[in-house]
């Protein structure tokens, strides 16, 4: 049975009525061990009449602790205590790779094989010719980068600025630009890591559901009648359905969008120069509330850790001044090494290579599955998102057979079942495996 925690005695033992000092107060009470995991924290109304504050004080300590996810639930129905561990932590990310040791096929993550990136080797030596090398100047993004992006950026943006990789690009422009708290619209499904940023920064997502040419034009008119600060969505190759936005709905989102002048329009490229579509942005329209983050990981390299971000003068100013709290610019070497690879035909070769690999790949496992009466729509995808009656049995079943994917439920999913399979490390002889195990779920 769940302990109820007295209000007097939880009273009584705060002592700062803030709200950072009732928080940190009962974070330090879980910590020590005062209270149990599993305990029910008083209501909202109670503990603040004993305490004598506003009700608006004691929810949003009750919202802090959430961020921290050291408490759950909604202060009306009640709060429990859910862990002693304070700081924050991307529960969906984490969930990731808790198959044990039976697993013989990993197809949860999308990540490049490494076999088809491109050699760095001649990318870094000419890096480390960057005349601003060892300096602490501030780059937001040496020349040289800049010159090679703006040759095949999908609109003409004010100011460039780089980050290390996509998601760390995204924090940025969510930490930098958005008040804590605030809410914003964001398709269905999207990125795990993407809905872990947004829990950390106490942010309200409401959810635009998506079809095969990008997010869904009624439901996004509903959601920014809401009145989001923001609205995130991925213009290229999606990272679980595949699906791009076609242009026309890339148009037609521009109509919607013109009526919400102050809503910020937050891309994310993940798949970056993978994709086989070209690049597009709504930045063609709005270029000065557009902010397009466009990932280099996947293409040619995870330990090149960078991603380039545009913007207006403006939001990236904000971006570079906010970066000053940390690492205050990537690496040059990185960078050089980047600009080098845009720039060179053999790594141009080797990552045309990689997407022919990887359309091969899944264009293998998708004639599998059809033969097995199992349908896939087309995508350059690095994986497979399919619908399944069920997303527990889907991964029971899987996993009994020594396979590994992730479930829909991690992305935000608006309604439905489904698996991802990713498929860019997927090899010839695991091809009819896969098929016969995903076969199985649907028996």
């Amino acid at each position: 049975m769940t302990a109820k925690i007295d209000p007097v005695w939880l009273a009584g033992m705060l002592t700062d009525p803030s709200i950072r000092g009732i928080a940190m107060d009962i974070a330090a009470l879980i910590r020590e061990e005062h209270i149990a995991i599993g305990s029910q924290l008083p209501s909202v109304r109670e503990l603040a009449e004993i305490l004598r504050v506003s009700p608006a004080t004691i929810s949003a300590a009750w919202a802090q602790l959430k961020r921290q996810n050291v408490v759950t639930g909604r202060g009306r129905t009640g709060v429990w205590v859910c862990s002693q561990r304070i700081s924050p932590r991307p529960e969906r990310f984490e969930r990731i790779g808790n198959f044990g040791d039976t697993i013989q096929i990993n197809m949860e993550l999308s990540s490049p094989d490494p076999a088809l990136l491109p050699n760095l080797a001649a990318a870094l030596q000419h890096a480390l010719s960057q005349p601003t090398l060892n300096s602490y100047q501030r780059t937001a993004i040496v020349p040289e980068l800049e010159e090679a992006v703006r040759k095949r950026w999908p609109y003409p943006a004010e100011a460039f600025i780089t980050s290390s990789g996509g998601f760390d690009g995204l924090l940025l422009a969510l930490q930098a630009l958005i008040f804590p708290g605030s809410t914003v619209a964001i398709e269905s499904p999207t990125t795990a890591r993407l809905l872990d940023l947004l829990d950390l920064l106490g942010m309200n997502a409401i959810k635009v559901g998506c079809d095969a040419n990008g997010p869904d034009i009624e439901e996004l008119k509903q959601a920014l009648q809401q009145k989001p600060v923001a609205f995130i969505f991925q213009p290229r190759t999606h990272s679980h359905t595949g699906c791009a936005v076609s242009p026309e709905r890339l148009e037609d989102m521009a109509a919607v969008m013109a009526e919400h002048e102050n809503v910020l329009i937050l891309e994310d490229d993940g798949i970056g120069e993978l994709s086989t579509c070209p690049a597009i942005s709504l930045g063609r329209y709005y270029p000065e509330r557009t902010v397009h983050v466009c990932s280099y990981s996947k293409a040619y390299g995870p330990d090149l850790r960078l991603a380039v971000i545009s913007g207006s003068k403006t939001r990236m100013d904000q971006l570079q001044s906010f970066r000053h709290f940390g690492v205050g610019w990537s690496s040059r070497i990185l960078q050089g090494a980047l600009a080098y690879l845009l720039n060179d035909a053999q790594a141009q070769h080797d990552i045309a290579h990689a997407k022919q690999v990887y359309h091969q790949r899944r264009q293998a496992l998708v004639d599998a599955l059809a033969r097995r009466d199992i349908q896939v729509p087309e995508s350059d995808a690095l994986c497979i998102w399919l619908p399944v009656p069920s997303e527990r049995h889907a991964l029971v079943t899987l996993a009994v057979r020594g396979i590994a994917v992730r479930v829909g439920v991690g992305a935000g999913v608006k309604s439905g079942e489904f698996i991802r399979l990713s498929i860019s490390q997927l090899q010839e002889h695991q091809v009819e495996t896969v098929a016969d195990a995903v076969s199985q779920i649907f028996r």
